[in-house]
């Protein structure tokens, strides 16, 4: 008998009629039911360093490339257009999602089922028919989109070509067609981001931003400046982090509008922003709370004896206690609160001394 008999119940017949559902053809240990109120919303690092998603409040049917030393990222697009910052929304909500049930020693996987009304009400969207009509054309397009790059995540150096999200499918729709349930199956690449937590916390305001601008600015602070107190980028720079098509003219104008209107109503999440000729400098608020970033150190245990020895062997001729509180000082500036830290911290030690060598 296959999988679906195996499900169904088998009448008589002239006995009751079928259901009109279809069989729950996915066991749990393949799906992840997004089911955690009030989960911090969360992005992943190499998506918030690269331009990955569009600006364009309009279809953007622009074939991009963006590089940055030796890595690069090309995004084309399909006959929906690229994927925009706003449509990021979902991935932010699924990222939270799973990272908040790693946090709590839950099993995931990168087939999530979301309700519709949950994801709307956590990413500040509306949520009548034109909500959920904006949902389904942003899952069209991060499906659609295409990326290719080698840009690593979860220390994985290869060339990827893949979509935003492989797959997106509506489970359960309402009479008047407004969608309760969907199923979103994220990419490899974005997995492996969330697997390894290169993630980074963003500030529930972000949701509130009106300017795609504003939000891929906020974005690029939150990863570059962090906690530090300043930091400082050329506007040129800037606008290609941005992934703007603007002129440089044109570019610099929109960035002063907004340093203008954040010197008025402090807008902008947890860094002020002002300009310097053509400089672009972020000032942290201090909004950040100092002890959450210690939080992560702190909680992070104290290692056994024997994982000392695995690290001599992973990385011969360093100091494993200096390893130590390198890894303790990268979790921290990264937030990253490892569910295995044993097995974190060793893979730590031979990615350093697959960079550095001996010492």
């Amino acid at each position: 008998m296959d999988e679906i008999s195996k499900q169904m119940p088998l009448y008589a017949a002239g006995d009751q009629p079928r259901s009109p559902l279809l069989p729950d053809r996915h066991s749990t240990g393949d799906l992840f039911v997004c089911d955690i109120l009030d989960a911090a919303p969360k992005g992943d690092m190499a998506s918030m360093a690269h331009p990955v998603f569009s600006l364009s409040t309009k279809p953007d049917h622009r074939r991009r490339r963006y590089t940055s030393g030796s890595t690069y990222l090309e995004v084309k697009p399909s006959a929906d257009g690229l994927a925009t910052i706003h449509d990021r929304d979902v991935l932010i909500y699924c990222i939270s999602q799973i990272m908040a049930a790693l946090n709590q020693g839950k099993q995931v996987s990168r087939t999530v089922r979301l309700r519709a009304h949950d994801l709307l009400v956590s990413t500040n969207r509306m949520t009548n028919g034109q909500g959920y009509d904006g949902l389904k054309a942003a899952l069209n397009r991060l499906q659609g989109t295409q990326i290719e790059t080698n840009v690593a995540t979860g220390g994985l150096e290869q060339i990827d070509i893949f979509s935003i999200i492989d797959r997106a499918r509506i489970v359960r729709e309402t009479r008047d067609g407004r969608m309760q349930e969907i199923e979103v199956t994220l990419s490899d690449w974005v997995f492996n981001a969330i697997q390894h937590q290169e993630v980074l916390t963003l500030n529930r305001d972000y949701f509130r931003l009106r300017k795609p601008l504003e939000r891929r600015i906020y974005e690029l602070a939150r990863k570059h400046c962090g906690y530090q107190s300043e930091w400082k980028i050329s506007l040129q720079r800037l606008q290609d982090k941005c992934g703007s098509n603007s002129t440089l003219r044109e570019f610099r104008r929109l960035v002063r509008k907004i340093v203008k209107q954040d010197e008025s109503h402090s807008h902008i999440p947890d860094y002020s922003i002002h300009m310097d000729d053509d400089y672009v400098i972020f000032q942290s608020r201090k909004t950040m709370s100092s002890h959450s970033k210690n939080i992560i150190e702190d909680d992070l245990p104290q290692l056994q004896s024997d994982v000392y020895e695995e690290a001599r062997h992973d990385a011969p001729g360093w100091d494993v206690r200096y390893l130590e509180q390198e890894w303790r000082s990268w979790c921290s500036k990264e937030e990253i609160a490892p569910k295995r830290p044993s097995a974190h911290y060793l893979k730590f030690c031979r990615s350093w001394y697959e960079k550095r060598g001996r010492p």
